[in-house]
């Protein structure tokens, strides 16, 4: 049995406090932690079920990690900003049900993440589309398997990944010790084992976030092999849906801006494999060096 996302994020109203919600979030989207990505979804659940109007359709957020979530019991307080005809406009706090504010402890863990979000009806407007399907990467046919025996697999060894069929659309095994230096870019074609749909049969929006939470891999490839080591924890995920789709296999394609000073911007366009763009994410990453020497590197011309 794999995870259900839509299960695993779930929440349920306070009887007691409008606008709060419950949900208790299980490990199966962890990587050393629960995903960003899927806490994200979770606040999102969270300000849907607060909306209560399938009319209204998430468009965009912005989510703040500002603590590390765990996967345990949360809480989610859901703020209306603003609600109109057309659109509506709320902020999510989501944190550690047991977490108490400590201002004086650097550790306080109260604060979780916050998100704003936006939802909006359709309407009836201009159809432009603004850019071409990556001719880069390689067709769901060709893309590369991720399957292998390797211990350093993190396909193998991270839950979040269990939960996902993945193929290399751009780039190689960045785990492999033939790995070698290539441009900025990454890109993956990735499936849900356990569909997510929403009640109309269309890929459920909220289930965006967690793929578009996978961009450290262009980083990876960019320095290419040596000694030094990283992971990239997210510092924020900016989110936008602009169309759907009944599809189950999504092109996630990342390109990394640039890194400086210990952190990292990057951005990551989504695709169905019928070459419709449904969503683009961009992200700050706080890199924390592992091992090794930070490298110095000019990946733009590659």
């Amino acid at each position: 049995m794999y995870a259900d996302l839509a299960a695993d994020t779930a929440v349920r109203a306070d009887e007691a406090v409008p606008g709060r919600y419950h949900l208790t979030l299980p490990d199966h989207w962890d990587y050393l932690l629960p995903s960003g990505g899927v806490a994200m979804t979770a606040a999102l659940r969270a300000a849907e079920t607060f909306l209560g109007e399938p009319l209204l359709r998430f468009a965009s957020a912005t989510t703040v990690f500002c603590t590390p979530l765990h996967a345990t019991a949360l809480v989610a307080d859901v703020t209306e900003l603003r609600r109109g005809k057309s659109s509506a406009q709320v902020r999510v706090a989501l944190r550690h049900k047991d977490a108490v504010p400590d201002p004086e402890d650097e550790s306080d863990n109260s604060r979780g993440l916050e998100v704003l979000a936006t939802f909006l009806r359709d309407r009836k407007g201009p159809d432009v589309r603004g850019v071409p399907f990556p001719d880069r990467v390689r067709s769901l046919d060709t893309a590369l398997p991720v399957e292998d025996d390797a211990g350093n697999n993190p396909h193998n060894r991270f839950r979040f990944y269990r939960q996902l069929e993945c193929k290399i659309a751009e780039g190689d095994a960045f785990w492999t010790p033939t790995l070698e230096a290539g441009p900025a870019r990454y890109a993956r074609w990735l499936r849900y084992r356990a569909p997510q749909r929403d009640a109309q049969g269309r890929l459920d929006r909220l289930a965006l976030p967690p793929l578009i939470d996978t961009m450290p891999t262009a980083l990876h490839r960019a320095i290419g092999p040596g000694t030094y080591r990283f992971y990239a924890p997210s510092l924020d995920l900016t989110t936008y849906v602009v169309d759907d789709t009944t599809r189950e296999w999504l092109l996630v394609a990342v390109t990394v801006r640039r890194a400086y000073h210990g952190w990292a911007i990057a951005d990551a366009e989504v695709w169905d494999d019928e070459g419709r763009f449904i969503a683009y994410g961009a992200q700050a990453m706080y890199l924390h060096s592992v091992s090794g020497e930070p490298p110095v590197i000019d990946a733009s011309r590659r």
